[in-house]
């Protein structure tokens, strides 16, 4: 899109559709830079309410779902991975996970095999 709007400007000298894609890339830029800090203020605001509660394990899981970012961890945390990051049996897995969502630091989605978990940015 960039290389067609600045092809059309330098042919015609016609420069608006150019200049309208500057700026709705520059507006892009801008949301996702205001999301992105709003994502780190989360962030730091959800570990001061949580790490005086929780385990190692539960914490290094819950940084690696940090680190997916803004979109979240793939799929969300389910036993499976957990074992995978923490190196743990499946029923500590399962312990560890069941209390994060009672401490309300994780949503729980499905149930059964199917029962993975998100961050809980909305935590009070």
């Amino acid at each position: 899109a960039y290389y067609e709007a600045l092809k059309t400007g330098q042919m015609s000298n016609e420069v608006t559709q150019w200049i309208r894609y500057f700026c709705d890339t520059a507006l892009e830029a801008q949301k996702y830079a205001e999301q992105a800090i709003a994502f780190v203020i989360q962030r730091v605001k959800f570990f001061d309410r949580v790490k005086s509660d929780i385990n190692e394990r539960q914490e290094k899981v819950l940084q690696r779902m940090f680190e997916a970012g803004i979109d979240g961890f793939v799929g969300g945390m389910t036993a499976k991975k957990y074992v995978a990051i923490a190196k743990v049996s499946k029923a500590t897995a399962t312990r560890d996970l069941k209390e994060l969502h009672d401490l309300g630091a994780l949503i729980r989605i499905g149930s059964g095999r199917s029962t993975r978990y998100e961050l809980n940015l909305s935590m009070q």
